[in-house]
């Protein structure tokens, strides 16, 4: 006698590794994983740019006022206009991943996007660029020595806060790097991004954290210092590339 074969609509359906968004959220993981590709797209084009340029990075105020004076862009861009732009791209990319890791535990994911998001408000009330370029403008228009002298000292206290040598810029990238560390942990025990993208999210923020760890209580002169960074810099980027590229792959899946 012949077995007829069940019918597609009575084979068990596999059960979806990642929790459907909420309807009110249904564009959230679409949303996130754009910006996520956007953000990596910025710094690759900033990196680009400084391949490219023949300007030297000023190192000192009237240089900086200069620079931004002939060239306003190229200014913003050494100042950190475009790592302003991309942190501000993440803010969705957390909450999406937060969305779909929150089934596997939504205490500790809560507490890593919650460390995301202090880390790039802190960020970007830190970061100078539009002070600089303000106080630049003002500069150009001064008529006295006395309003001059004044502007340098502002401009002078600013680059203090400049990337890589504020201490709002390290207390923002170590609570990212905190936050980075603990989501691919829990990235790594969920089917939802893979093995290969939380083992890539946990090694570029060990080395993050150990960077600057590293600044902070050893020497900010040390070589390897430098190549930490970059490395960092590079796994970061391949990191959010991944987290973007799956988000958006399940945003597609949700429509």
């Amino acid at each position: 006698m012949r077995i007829p074969r069940p019918s597609k609509s009575d084979q068990p359906s596999k059960k979806p590794a990642f929790e459907p968004a909420d309807s009110q959220w249904k564009n959230l993981y679409t949303i996130g994983g754009a910006t996520a590709l956007a953000a990596v797209a910025f710094e690759i084009v900033a990196v680009l740019i400084g391949i490219i340029s023949t300007t030297p990075t000023p190192n000192t105020v009237i240089g900086w006022f200069t620079l931004l004076q002939n060239n306003r862009f190229l200014g913003l861009k050494d100042l950190g206009l475009f790592d302003i732009i991309a942190l501000s791209l993440l803010i969705p990319m957390f909450s999406a991943v937060y969305l779909a890791l929150r089934r596997a535990s939504q205490a500790i994911v809560a507490v890593a996007t919650a460390f995301s998001f202090v880390g790039i408000v802190v960020y970007l009330a830190t970061q100078t660029a539009f002070s600089m370029l303000s106080l630049s403008d003002q500069y150009a228009i001064a008529t006295t020595d006395a309003q001059r002298s004044m502007l340098l000292a502002a401009g002078q206290a600013m680059l203090a806060d400049q990337i890589g040598v504020g201490a709002g810029t390290y207390m923002a990238l170590f609570l990212l790097g905190v936050a980075g560390l603990i989501i691919s942990a829990i990235m790594l025990r969920s089917e939802i991004f893979g093995k290969i993208t939380a083992s890539v999210g946990i090694l570029a923020n060990v080395i993050t954290l150990a960077f600057y760890l590293g600044l902070a209580f050893v020497s900010t002169s040390l070589p390897l210092g430098v190549d930490l960074y970059y490395v960092s810099g590079l796994l970061s980027l391949i990191w959010y590339f991944q987290i973007g590229r799956r988000l958006y792959q399940m945003g597609r899946l949700e429509r």
